[in-house]
């Protein structure tokens, strides 16, 4: 029950916000995207599921855990989403008003109004037909300027491309010294390979790489400074140091990942959790195999 403090400030707060919208001090009921808030000052972890993107706080998401689930009720995000974003707010500690670029962003127009209010901002896609875009680019051939982009998100799009490491010396091209690059892809098997059949995405792009840890190699042989984000469980499983995990039907073969880790990855090095249990549990970044950025530095 509201206590009469409680009561008496949602009174005294009823009439004065429609004036506080009109001169900009307060975002329109609902109206996540307009919040003069940056998107890195989160909303407090007081609620079982909490999202980053727009700070709605219930008791659950929907759907089950899933990296492609666990949707939030208001912007749309998924588990993926809500993480990318984490593993870039919690990676820079003053992001208002760099350059990002996004490739291929799943969220629409209302959380690029948000992004576009507190960076500067701009979405590509390769083709402009399965995502929209404010620009057409080729990750092989990225027409932006060298030394041009602060920071790029980048989540499930470099499977999609034929030259891997062609992309990559673009990416570190635009991207300043100093500059990061935050980087997804579905990490489903220990070790690269080539799809052993013909795979597509629900967009219908072809699937030329399922990646395995020794991305993180690549990576570092293109110039980049390596850092991969995990949440704190996924990375006491991979150190041996929790429970392991076993694989369950979701496409993710959890007993590959955990063996090649060790011995592919410096685990006391390479691991770095941005996630404690509890924090995992209301962003809704479960289970902890489904989630892993790898933070992607460029020095000079």
């Amino acid at each position: 029950m509201a206590s009469i403090a409680d009561r008496f400030t949602s009174a005294l707060k009823a009439p004065l916000r429609p004036l506080a919208r009109r001169v900009g001090l307060a975002a329109p009921k609902n109206e996540w995207w307009n919040a003069r808030r940056g998107p890195w000052a989160y909303a407090p972890f007081d609620q079982p599921a909490v999202c980053n993107v727009c700070r709605w706080r219930g008791d659950s998401f929907v759907g089950p855990f899933h990296a492609e689930m666990s949707t939030c009720p208001v912007c749309g995000s998924v588990s993926r989403d809500r993480f990318l974003l984490h593993s870039f707010f919690t990676s820079i500690d003053q992001p208002a008003g760099l350059r990002v670029w996004e490739t291929s962003p799943r969220l629409g127009d209302r959380y690029r109004q948000m992004m576009r209010k507190h960076f500067e901002y701009f979405a590509s896609d390769y083709d402009l037909s399965a995502h929209e875009g404010d620009i057409q680019i080729d990750l092989q051939n990225i027409a932006l300027p060298d030394e041009s982009v602060d920071v790029l998100l980048t989540p499930h799009v470099l499977e999609h491309v034929p030259d891997t490491d062609q992309a990559l010396a673009e990416i570190r091209r635009v991207l300043k010294p100093g500059g990061h690059m935050f980087l997804q892809v579905p990490l489903q098997v220990g070790a690269t390979r080539v799809p052993p059949e013909p795979e597509f995405h629900a967009d219908n792009t072809p699937v030329f790489f399922n990646f395995g840890w020794d991305l993180t190699h690549r990576l570092r042989a293109t110039g980049f400074t390596v850092d991969v984000l995990v949440t704190e469980e996924w990375r006491d499983v991979l150190r041996g140091s929790a429970p392991a995990i076993a694989s369950n039907g979701d496409g993710f073969d959890v007993e590959s990942l955990i063996a090649a880790s060790r011995t592919t990855l410096d685990l006391d090095r390479d691991l770095v959790s941005i996630a404690d249990r509890r924090a995992a549990h209301v962003l809704g970044v479960l289970p902890p195999y489904h989630h892993v950025t790898w933070r992607c530095r460029r020095t000079n």
